[in-house]
This record gives C-alpha cells, sequence and structure tokens, in this order.
C-alpha cells in the first residue's frame, strides 16, 4: 500500500490529463491525417469554428431537448429541438455572407518567458478593405497542459475600414522547455448570434519556457588559474599572459598599441593584432539529471539551483563550463565573451532526465573538460557512495570540487562534512542562498 502511495506522489495528473493531446505541431498535423483526424475530427473542427459562444449553447440544448422528446406522443419537445436545429441551419447557411475579407492577425510574444512569469501576448487586428465588421469574437487556443490564461477573454467591438486594433491577453505555464503557442482565431458575429463568419487565424507562435533562477549570495571557489590548450581567441582580455592569434582589421575600441603598422601600411586599412589568452581561471558547472534518485520537484529544483550557479559565476571573470549529463553530455561554455546567460538558461531549459547514474560513464564524459577546468560544481540530488567516488576522482586530477546536494544529504564521516545542502524549500521560496 506504502508503494503505491509513494507511485501516487509522483504522479502528475494535471499532464495525465492531456496524454491523447498532441504537444507539438508535428504531431497535430500526423493526427489530423489520419482516418479519425480527416473524417471525425475535421468536421467536429468545422462546426465549433463556425458557432459562437451562444450557439454552441443552443447547439448542446437542442441534442438534449430532442433526447427528452423522442417519445411525440406523449411530449411536445421535439417541436423545440425542431426550432432550436432549424435556426442553426439557416445561420450556418448564411454564414458566407460574412466572411472576414482582407483582415489578418499579427502576433506578438516574447521568445522567452520563466516557469511561472505571466507572459504577455498583444494580437493586433489589422483591417485593409473597405468594409466595417460589427461584433468580433476572438477564440484563444488551447495551451499545453501546464500553461493557463490569467486574463479575461479577449473582447472587440466594431472593427472600421482600414483600422488597426491591439488586444492584450496574458497566460502563464508551469513547465520548462520548447512550447508552441496554437494560432488565435477571430470572426464576425452573425445577426442572429448563433454563428460566426468565416473568419481568420493568425500564425502558430513558438516560445521557450525557461527554469526559474535560484538566487545565490556567496559561492566559495578555488579559483586558480589553468592552462588551456590551445588558447581562448574570442575572450575578453583582463591581464593574463596572452599569445599572437592572428591579424583582422581594426573595430572601433580596439587599443591602438595592437595596431600592426606594416599591415596597415600594405593594405591601406588599419589593421590589429588579436591575441588569445592561454590562463584561465574555468569553472564547471555539473548538472546529474538520475531522476531515479529524486522526484520531479527535486530536479526541477536542481535545474533552477544550476541557473542560479551560473548567473552568480558569470558575474565574475570566470569561464564557465556548463555540463549536463544524459544519454551523452551537453556542453555550453559561458562568460568571457563566449557564451551568454540566457544561452545558459536555453540550454538548462531542455534538460531531460538521463539514465541512472554511472560513475565510470559519467567520469568518461567528463574527462576532456577536467584538464581545464579550476573548480566543478557538483549539483546532485542524493549523495551515495557512487557520487562520492565522481568527486574523488575529480579531485584527484586536480579540480576543487564543490558538491551542492539538493534535499538531505545521505552519507557519514568526511564526505558529508564536504557538501553543502540545500533543500528544494528555499529554492522555491528563493531565499538567499550561501554556499
Amino acid at each position: 500500500m506504502k508503494a503505491f502511495v509513494d507511485w501516487l506522489a509522483t504522479v502528475n495528473f494535471a499532464r495525465l490529463n492531456y496524454i491523447l493531446i498532441p504537444d507539438t505541431p508535428e504531431e497535430l498535423d500526423t493526427l489530423r491525417e489520419t482516418w479519425a483526424g480527416r473524417y471525425i475530427g475535421g468536421p467536429v473542427s468545422w462546426l465549433y469554428r463556425s458557432l459562437s459562444q451562444l450557439g454552441r449553447v443552443a447547439l448542446v440544448l437542442a441534442v438534449f431537448v430532442a433526447m427528452g422528446g423522442l417519445d411525440v406522443d406523449r411530449s411536445s419537445n421535439h417541436m423545440l429541438a425542431s426550432i432550436l436545429a432549424g435556426a442553426l441551419v439557416a445561420s450556418l447557411a448564411a454564414r458566407r455572407l460574412f466572411a472576414m475579407g482582407d483582415v489578418s492577425l499579427e502576433i506578438e510574444a516574447p521568445s522567452r518567458v520563466s516557469v511561472g512569469q505571466e507572459m504577455l501576448v498583444r494580437v493586433t487586428v489589422i483591417n485593409r478593405s473597405d468594409r466595417s465588421y460589427g461584433a468580433v469574437q476572438f477564440e484563444r487556443p488551447f495551451l499545453s497542459w501546464d500553461g493557463s490564461w490569467v486574463s479575461a477573454p479577449m473582447a472587440m467591438g466594431c472593427l472600421l475600414p482600414h483600422e488597426r486594433q491591439t488586444l492584450r491577453t496574458r497566460a502563464r505555464f508551469d513547465a520548462r522547455g520548447r512550447h508552441y503557442l496554437l494560432p488565435f482565431f477571430a470572426a464576425e458575429v452573425l445577426p442572429m448570434r448563433l454563428t460566426l463568419g468565416p473568419g481568420v487565424r493568425s500564425i502558430g507562435t513558438p516560445f521557450l519556457v525557461v527554469p526559474r533562477v535560484a538566487t545565490i549570495t556567496h559561492l566559495r571557489l578555488g579559483m586558480s588559474p589553468r592552462f588551456q590548450p590551445g588558447g581562448v581567441a574570442l575572450a575578453s582580455k583582463t591581464g593574463e599572459s596572452t599569445e599572437l592569434y592572428g591579424l583582422r582589421p581594426y573595430r572601433r575600441g580596439d587599443r591602438l598599441r595592437d595596431l600592426h603598422a606594416r599591415s596597415w601600411a600594405r593594405t591601406g586599412k588599419p589593421v590589429v593584432r588579436e591575441y588569445q589568452q592561454e590562463y584561465f581561471t574555468r569553472v564547471g558547472v555539473f548538472l546529474d539529471t538520475d531522476l531515479a534518485a529524486t522526484t520531479e520537484r527535486g530536479f526541477e529544483a536542481a535545474i533552477s539551483l544550476a541557473a542560479g550557479v551560473v548567473l552568480h559565476l558569470s558575474r565574475g571573470e570566470a569561464l564557465i563550463d556548463l555540463l549536463v549529463t544524459g544519454d551523452e553530455l551537453h556542453s555550453l561554455t559561458v562568460g568571457r565573451s563566449l557564451g551568454s546567460f540566457e544561452q545558459a538558461l536555453d540550454h538548462l531549459a531542455c534538460a531531460q532526465a538521463g539514465p541512472g547514474f554511472d560513475c565510470p560513464r559519467t567520469l568518461e564524459l567528463l574527462a576532456p573538460h577536467l584538464s581545464r577546468l579550476s573548480s566543478m560544481v557538483l549539483i546532485v540530488n542524493h549523495w551515495d557512495p557512487p557520487r562520492q567516488e565522481l568527486a574523488r576522482a575529480m579531485g584527484a586530477r586536480g579540480v576543487a570540487v564543490k558538491t551542492i546536494v539538493i534535499g538531505e544529504a545521505q552519507g557519514a564521516g568526511r564526505d558529508l562534512r564536504q557538501v553543502s545542502r540545500v533543500s528544494i524549500a528555499q529554492i522555491e521560496a528563493d531565499e538567499g542562498l550561501s554556499l
């Protein structure tokens, strides 16, 4: 019984409710090409889009009234059902006369939004025709399982010739990753207000939901520079020893002492020397993606903590290698003109749970990076012997290891004293963390 209760605690019922609904436009197109999509989904979708909100209520009411009037000898309900059905059919027959001509919808939405943050979507209605439209009904798209509209439905009055109107609506999403906002729909309501004329749709809008960023107030690390084989040519120069990398055209802001007089004289255009640095303070941020060691809530907390660590480190002069395990190692270098924090957030937004933790395999994946790292921030959800062995192996290769365990660290003795422990609640409450 306890195992069943523990299993229930891990089930995301909100996601389970949407198990039959496609997540991506590609999956939706595939569903439309099936037999059910063509012969059932198509007509149902057409009828739904053709009826106004009042018309949908009238259709449901007509069905229930007709079911209650099957016995025509004892009830007159069939007459009311016939009146409702006749009004709907007449309105559907006339809807072609109310088509929205040269009208279009333009969507303006952010390409990136944080988990739980409200996303503002602007819908601009552009009427390029000489015709005015009366009451216009808007339909917001159906959202994914983690999304919800947090503002009132969109409403609009008359649309005059050559007029442009902008409406605003807000949505919130609670799961990170790639999302897709399906098209908005607008159509003119017919005089009986039961049906809509042929309307217009916007284009779909992709966007990314990035993780929350934990607040890191202090992070103690060993920060000694290490040799970088081949140097780093694009890094900003802050005083470490450099080696000549090549020549390039002068750009405004370049130091005058880097001008190469001979090349300038030969080409007639100013040319400067470009250097690469060979010694850097470089920090790795390792994220363990073994979901078996934690819950989905703990995994999301670890991702938020990794984002916070990268943000804290990016304020300094160190290079940061964000290393996310899985079936293979996914790495991204941030800092010193090589990458931005926004890129790191995008990287973490797409992180997926990986296979069970395997110390030899993980060490093999990390081996090409360890020789360049000054320090490693190890973010794990469990502190067991295999993970302790990984920390010891990295320390033996000259890397200063800072281990952060999400939740209560399990273990004893010297290994337990070497780790920092952070609870899931602290990260979710956005507490300032000194690690």
